[in-house]
């Protein structure tokens, strides 16, 4: 090999142990490594920075827009909880999970359809007398398998598409990889829906104790004409929240304790919760319940320029020992108080009645620049924002629905290319107010895409140095049945991805895999669309693809859970995919 080659492998190899055995963040390595490669002459600056005008990544980009809006509107959320319903056994639960969550998954990052299911998956568990170790795992597995039967279902099946268009002048369409990609999921689901309560152990998840949390009441009413209108509280899914419990319902003047979960909602009922301050975040999150404070609707704040805050009032507050009401809180502060703690316990009664004293903690809803504003000032000593705390706009979700089906359909019609259906519909969703240009930079994960683009200057590098070319040449020779050389691509890709990133594992494989089919005199097809498969199919680390971190907690896994399902699950599918791929694109 020439000296270009031995430094663009040794970069290789340096970034992969740096990925795989440090903490260092994947997009200051990529950058590091694409800045040697430059400064070393290996390529110039135009073919290092290739991969930030790369269609690929551009549509990666505009679809974290579009998925955005639909968390914002609640869209997911919505039709999570339809599709999902409320089944009586472990099979059930199973099989009303795996289903919507991979078909949802194939259009949206799945990541987020992974967010949006965890609280209705620990919801269930509660009420089956089940751990969740057996349901959220199957979760993130069947996600990621439903992200491969379209071509915008993966951000590494995009990525692929792209250096197909750059390198080889070839674009995929959207359900092109759909004849692979059911049956693959099909199977796949198959084993979880078999094996996956066999092989996961039960254990709890690391959830927090309301025991040792800030205590508060909130109340909330059930709105007229909503979707819980005439629904049990059980079907309403209200009896088991993650960080709290209802405890009366206030009806017509008359208080109802001790409610039985078939108890059915009336309109205008007033819901009264105790738990944690993350309560009255997952209680906005429920479609058809609006906080009982009538002041909430006085604040002059966007919906979507909202959030709930704590804050810990200090000596230097205007109101103390002035009840809420006297004390103009509202219009001082621009914030509304939902509920207040005193030395850890809630304090009943009505909040405007409450006399203010230092050390109570409040819980507010208020505008986003509130945490800024009052951070350093006297008036509070501690000023926090609950995490994604932001109610969804569900009269938006029908908009967002509409704009992701238009995105699919000219996509698949072949009416619009993927990037250009994919930067209309994020534009839909800003021009209909389903997400604000402020909150849409904020999903674009910037470290993703750079990681990304930064990968292609090594995949340039190991093409134009010859790297690539040795590499296969060691791997395959020309007696070798196309076959067995596409089984040993999709390996070396799947061994990649659970010691580095997808995207990243897929670009490194790309200029190998060419090299093969070059080598072999085949097709180059089958081998992009193995390494999608592979890139994509992480199972057996947590650590391989986000939704299996996500899950890591919340579940109470360890690395062992993940080998046990991961590893049969990766051969059944590298299987089922090895076999299909050429029956689809002959070599």
């Amino acid at each position: 090999m020439a000296w270009d080659a031995w430094l663009s492998l040794s970069c290789v190899v340096a970034v992969l142990l740096a990925l795989a055995l440090t903490r260092i963040a994947p997009d200051a390595l990529l950058m590091a490594s694409l800045a040697f490669l430059v400064v070393s002459g290996v390529l110039d600056p135009s073919q290092a920075l290739a991969g930030f005008s790369n269609p690929g990544v551009m549509t990666i980009g505009a679809l974290y827009v579009v998925a955005a809006g639909l968390k914002e509107t609640g869209a997911v959320l919505w039709v999570a909880n339809a599709l999902l319903g409320q089944p009586a056994t472990l099979k059930r639960a199973q099989c009303r999970m795996l289903v919507p969550a991979s078909v949802l998954s194939s259009f949206m990052n799945n990541t987020t359809v992974v967010a949006m299911f965890i609280p209705a998956i620990q919801e269930w568990s509660r009420k089956l007398g089940l751990t969740p170790s057996k349901l959220l795992l199957p979760l993130s597995y069947i996600a990621i398998l439903g992200g491969t039967c379209t071509l915008i279902g993966t951000s590494t099946n995009l990525v692929v598409d792209g250096l197909l268009q750059s390198e080889k002048q070839v674009s995929m369409g959207m359900f092109d990889l759909a004849a692979v990609g059911i049956p693959v999921l099909l199977i796949g689901g198959a084993f979880l829906m078999l094996f996956a309560d066999r092989l996961l152990p039960r254990r709890e998840g690391v959830i927090e104790q309301l025991d040792h949390a800030r205590e508060y009441s909130v109340e909330f009413v059930v709105a007229e004409g909503g979707a819980l209108v005439d629904k049990t509280i059980a079907e309403a899914g209200l009896r088991n929240l993650r960080h709290g419990y209802l405890v009366d319902i206030e009806r017509g003047g008359r208080l109802m304790t001790a409610v039985p979960p078939d108890t059915q909602l009336m309109s205008g009922d007033v819901l009264i919760f105790i738990g944690a301050p993350e309560c009255a975040r997952e209680l906005r999150r429920v479609r058809g319940l609006t906080p009982a404070n009538g002041d909430v609707h006085k604040l002059d704040i966007d919906n979507h320029h909202r959030c709930l805050v704590e804050a810990v009032i200090g000596s230097d507050f205007a109101g103390l020992g002035q009840t809420v009401k006297d004390s103009r809180f509202r219009s001082r502060y621009q914030a509304v108080i939902l509920s207040i703690s005193r030395q850890g316990q809630r304090l009943p009664g009505k909040v405007g009645d409450i006399q203010l004293q230092v050390g109570d903690t409040l819980l507010m809803e208020t505008g986003q620049q509130f945490v800024e504003q009052y951070r350093y000032r006297k008036d509070f000593l501690l000023v926090s924002a609950l995490n994604d705390s932001t109610p969804p706009d569900f009269h938006k979700a029908p908009i967002a629905m509409a704009v992701l089906s238009m995105l699919v359909l000219s996509a698949a019609s072949g009416m619009l290319s993927i990037l250009e259906a994919a930067l209309l519909a994020a534009g839909g969703m800003l021009v209909t107010g389903c997400i604000t240009v402020s909150k849409a930079r904020r999903y674009v994960d910037l470290s993703v895409l750079i990681v990304i683009s930064a990968s292609f200057a090594l995949g340039a590098a190991m093409t134009t140095s010859g790297a690539a070319q040795v590499i296969a040449g060691a791997l395959v020779d020309a007696r070798m049945a196309p076959w067995l050389a596409l089984a040993m691509v999709y390996l070396l890709t799947t061994l990649f991805t659970e010691l580095i990133t997808n995207n990243a594992a897929a670009v490194l494989m790309f200029p190998i895999a060419m090299s093969v089919a070059e080598q072999l005199g085949v097709d180059f097809m089958p081998f992009a669309v193995a390494i999608m498969f592979a890139a994509s199919a992480s199972f057996m680390t947590p650590l391989g693809y986000q939704t299996n971190l996500m899950v890591y907690g919340p579940g109470g896994y360890r690395l062992l859970d993940y080998l046990r399902l991961g590893a049969p699950l990766s051969l059944i599918v590298g299987t089922t995919a090895v076999g299909l791929i050429p029956m689809v694109w002959p070599f």
